[in-house]
Parts: C-alpha cells; structure tokens; sequence
C-alpha cells in the first residue's frame, strides 16, 4: 500500500468517479424518472468528496481549478453558449456543476478553518 492511503481517500476517489459518471449520465438525459434522485445522489457525493477526497496539500490546486470549472460551467450556461452548438454539453456541464459546487464550497470552508487554528 501506498504511503498515506487510507479507506477515507479509497471512499473519496470513488466517490468522485462515481459522482463524475453520473453527471455526465444526468447531463445525457439517460436518469428517465429518477433524475431528481439521481441530482441529490451527485450533490450529496459532491459534499463526500469535499470531505474525504482533497488533502491539505492539494487544496490550494483543487480550489483553483474547482472555481474556474464551476464560474466558466455556469457563465457557459447562463450565456446559452452551448444551446445552439451542442445543448447536451451545457446539460454535462450542469451536472459536473452538482458535483463541483458543493466540493468546492467544503474545500474552501476546510481551508478557512484551518487558517483560522493557525
């Protein structure tokens, strides 16, 4: 095994597979009925690997690349960029903007908090 693996990095690198997966899956349309399930399932792993998947180390690169995918996704989005080109993207993207969003906001706590104990 390797140096600092545990099941909480096992458990948020699956977590982000997984959630990354179905975004995509709910940007494609392929959910059917279950679509309002399957948005809380990808937040709710957003939220997991916020906690379990970025290490102190990787917080600074996580929250950088995090907020310019999430502020250029929905910009993306809300200007309508993609409706006339590829509408299946701007819906991909709104998905990955349900992993990406609450991942990012938890990262950013975690990083104040630790500011604030030093």
């Amino acid at each position: 095994m390797k140096k600092g693996f545990n099941g909480a990095s096992l458990v948020g690198s699956w977590s982000f597979l997984v959630g990354l997966v179905l975004a995509v899956l709910l940007g494609l349309g392929l959910t059917g009925p279950y679509q309002a399930t399957m948005l809380w399932i990808v937040f709710l792993l957003g939220i997991v690997v916020g906690l379990l998947n970025v290490t102190h180390d990787e917080t600074g690169a996580f929250l950088t690349g995090g907020t310019v995918l999430a502020l250029i996704s929905f910009l993306g989005v809300e200007a309508g960029v993609f409706d006339a080109v590829a509408p299946v993207i701007g819906n991909i993207l709104r998905g990955i903007l349900t992993l990406f969003v609450p991942a990012t906001i938890i990262v950013a706590l975690k990083s104040v908090f630790s500011l604030a104990k030093a």
